[in-house]
């Protein structure tokens, strides 16, 4: 299968769907791309991994897969495969064969490394042009990787590191490691070609064939199941509000006081909220760690929930208007 539609969250639910939906005895290979996307782990924090605010500024999605392993930086010069079978007949070793054997047919020589990698050679020593990650149930299993083909380098600095803020996260973090584009070591190689390549040694490697199957957007009107995971792979609360438990620790000083805000926050939620303070209105400090528990960690929470205190004390509402402006640059 060849997804012709570069939607991360369409490429991320049509992976899902052919994994829970389809016979897991089906060996399937299936290839796409994504256009300008932060992909993180099943287990990451958004918050913590990436850029969020640059994102949002940018016009970059962020998508979150079902398997595990670090946050990643799509655009259309990285190509994605993800290899399906049942969790019987699943075999990594076999996976990464197919994809250095096709490396190897357009005159590329690169070697599996550890569990999630593959690497080549380069003038300044070996590098990364591949990383996977793994997802199974009892009966089925999935092995999906990236490709670097001609990716934007610099974007992988934009959007992958995040902001300096006090941010503990207890979720799983990412291990940078120095990366190369297959474009500098042949400048041949193309996505369209290394899709060839790859889909001849899948048939080689299975000694059968089958006609390629082209998906697009059109499969979400006739396919309901697919649809059902496309909405919740583009959902906000997939994408953010799975993110792990984290500690927010932020300080201000203002000309009214000092603020010294802890957030303490699970799946997305403001859990806790304690505010220390030097400012001379105890009664602001005590309406806004009201306001702010048991709401989403976005924005627009941020906002309803600050207004409703000044709503309630109009004498110092240009005081909570500077606070909430400080803050909501924090969040994001």
């Amino acid at each position: 299968m060849i997804s012709e539609t570069f939607d991360p969250w369409f490429n991320l639910a049509t992976e899902d769907w052919i994994f829970r939906d389809m016979n897991p005895d089906t060996k399937v290979l299936f290839l796409w791309r994504n256009d300008k996307t932060v992909v993180v782990g099943r287990f990451q924090n958004p918050w913590t991994e990436c850029n969020t605010q640059k994102m949002e500024e940018d016009g970059i999605k962020l998508a979150r897969r079902q398997s595990g392993g670090g946050a990643v930086f799509h655009d259309l010069g990285n190509t994605n495969f993800t290899f399906l079978s049942s969790k019987e007949t699943f075999d990594k070793a076999l996976n990464n064969k197919i994809i250095t054997s096709a490396l190897a047919n357009l005159k590329l020589t690169a070697t599996p490394s550890g569990r999630n990698d593959i690497l080549v050679e380069t003038p300044d020593g070996e590098k990364k042009i591949s990383g996977s990650a793994f997802k199974e149930t009892k009966d089925r299993s999935f092995h999906h990787g990236t490709i670097l083909i001609n990716a934007d380098m610099t974007q992988l600095g934009l959007y992958l590191n995040p902001n300096i803020k006090k941010l503990q996260s207890k979720g799983i973090t990412s291990v940078r490691a120095r990366v190369a584009n297959i474009k500098d070591l042949n400048p041949e190689i193309t996505h369209e070609n290394l899709c060839q390549s790859i889909i001849s040694e899948f048939f080689k490697t299975y000694d059968s064939e089958c006609a390629i199957e082209i998906l697009d957007h059109d499969y979400l009107k006739n396919i309901p199941a697919l649809n059902e995971h496309f909405q919740k792979m583009s959902d906000w609360n997939w994408r953010f509000g799975e993110a792990p438990q984290f500690n927010h620790q932020m300080t201000e000083r203002f000309d009214w006081g000092l603020m010294e805000v802890h957030l303490d926050v699970h799946k997305a939620v403001v859990e806790k909220v304690q505010i220390f303070s030097d400012s001379l209105h105890p009664e602001m400090i005590e309406q806004l760690m009201a306001s702010l528990t048991k709401i989403p960690y976005t924005r627009d929470a941020f906002h309803n929930a600050i207004s409703k205190v000044s709503h309630d004390l109009p004498m110092i509402k240009d005081y909570l208007r500077e606070f909430e402006e400080w803050i909501a640059k924090e969040i994001s």
